[in-house]
């Protein structure tokens, strides 16, 4: 049996651990565990930049990883709670955005300012319990490479965007974006694609509505 397991079977005991890493009722780790655990734990690598504001509410039960010259810029938020973060080489995440996990971001990704990556959500089904003390549930965000991300644009649990696509400023995306696509709006739709026979980039073409008499 593993640590984790081991843990997993004695609630209290797993509620004291819980306790010892993170302040009741928090998000954010104690400090001795960002000062003394998480760097032996999380790959980040030298080249890597976090800047000073930056909020990292990472915790060693679960993977934070930050690749080669990428950067998080001041003032946002780096979560992985309830699911693991990984980003890649040569990324930016801008100024004021937040990455809640489980979200996996590739290499060669522009996450422009004020995006909201999310791969949480939390029930509300049962009435007669406040949604805050409800479960969570977390399906996950995938990014893939070389992707941009534009300014205020929301990516909601369980999309995935496809390799070198761009997601316009603003779009609120709830579905899976196919690579190398232009999409835009509330909720995100395709605005364009990339076309290999023609090697250019093209509107999709709009769908018939048939009319009976």
């Amino acid at each position: 049996m593993n640590l984790k397991a081991y843990i997993d079977d004695r609630p209290g005991f797993k509620q004291f651990i819980h306790w010892l890493l993170i302040p009741r009722h928090q998000a954010r780790p104690r400090r001795w565990v960002s000062w003394f655990v998480n760097p032996f734990i999380h790959k980040r690598h030298r080249t890597a930049a976090i800047r000073s504001s930056v909020r990292l509410d990472v915790l060693p039960f679960n993977p934070f990883t930050l690749g080669a010259h990428s950067t998080v810029e001041a003032f946002s938020v780096v979560n992985n709670g309830v699911g693991s973060v990984h980003i890649g080489a040569n990324c930016t995440v801008g100024i004021g955005s937040v990455v809640i996990g489980p979200v996996a971001i590739g290499d060669d990704v522009i996450i422009a300012q004020h995006v909201v990556l999310s791969g949480l959500n939390h029930s509300y089904e049962n009435i007669t319990v406040s949604i805050r003390e409800q479960p969570v549930t977390t399906r996950p965000i995938v990014i893939e490479a070389e992707c941009w991300i534009g300014a205020n644009a929301v990516i909601t649990a369980g999309v995935t965007v496809g390799r070198h696509s761009v997601v316009a400023g603003g779009s609120v995306v709830t579905r899976n974006v196919p690579p190398y696509s232009v999409v835009g709006g509330n909720p995100a739709r395709v605005l364009k694609q990339y076309d290999e026979a023609t090697g250019s980039w093209i509107k999709p073409v709009a769908k018939s509505v048939e009319v009976s008499e």
